[in-house]
């Protein structure tokens, strides 16, 4: 499926073998891992290059690594996922039992793992922006259902980890906003239709209030096909109450042409 290559992604492997990344392939990729870094301030290319200076003398109980590091400048892989064939990285601890009971098999085995870096003089508004598009662009190259197939590094380790609840709190988002935002960035850079969690039919009209756009998808992020003025009547078909919140309000309306504005513009 055509997929929209809106950003670049760039490369600085960790030198195999080593430590950090033993060049074993992944023979299926089954899930994504969203992680953050947990290091405010940190670049990905500054985590990265931290990989590579200590992969061979990391200790044996400290290993860990990760396929790609997302910032506001750049997406950079380190283990290969999206320019090479894939290869295992050490994300997730295989002592921990949920990755299995999800997904019959080891996170490390078999799921790319994912970086967003946050905090300092990070622009959150583009890292983010990139991270989205990342794990949508790894569900389609995949064949993976961005509804289902993207798990939390907290969800998999609950006792160790927080990530990456904290850092996209740092950057005024949730973790149930990034699975939204994927879907919908899945859905509009390949025009798959994919339905959004709770969109319900619901058919009606609403007269704007205030200049509104109408989007690609429930969210200020999402691309604007068009602007309308107050006083305009726009038909709707369905409805989310799990759209972006602006002010507090996560109501949109799906058109009849299959787009969406948010509720919060209309009387």
């Amino acid at each position: 499926m055509a997929f929209t290559d809106k950003y670049t992604i760039g490369t600085k492997f960790i030198p195999k073998p080593s430590r950090r990344r033993s060049g074993l392939p992944i023979t299926k990729v089954r899930f994504l891992v969203a992680h953050d870094t947990g290091n405010p301030g940190s670049t990905a290319a500054g985590n990265i290059q931290w990989y590579i200076d200590t992969a061979n003398t990391v200790p044996q109980t400290e290993v860990s690594s990760a396929h790609l590091f997302v910032d506001d400048l750049q997406i950079l892989e380190c283990v290969p996922a999206l320019t090479a064939p894939p290869e295992k990285a050490w994300h997730v601890l295989y002592s921990v039992p949920k990755d299995n009971e999800l997904y019959g098999v080891n996170a490390n085995d078999a799921a790319i793992g994912v970086e967003y870096c946050f905090g300092g003089g990070i622009d959150a508004d583009k890292a983010y922006a990139k991270y989205v598009w990342v794990l949508a662009k790894l569900c389609n190259v995949y064949g993976l259902d961005p509804s289902r197939d993207i798990t939390g590094h907290f969800f998999l380790d609950p006792a160790r980890k927080t990530d990456p609840v904290t850092g996209l709190a740092r950057s005024r988002r949730s973790y149930d906003q990034l699975l939204r935002d994927v879907v919908a960035e899945y859905r509009e850079c390949t025009g798959a239709v994919i339905a959004l969690p709770g969109t319900a039919v619901q058919t009606g009209q609403a007269t704007v209030a205030v200049r509104l756009n109408i989007r690609a998808q429930p969210s200020t992020r999402s691309a604007i096909i068009q602007t309308v003025a107050p006083g305009t009547i726009l038909p709707y078909q369905a409805m989310t109450s799990q759209g972006e919140a602006v002010n507090n309000n996560p109501v949109w309306y799906q058109n009849i042409q299959g787009n969406w504005f948010w509720s919060g513009g209309t009387k």
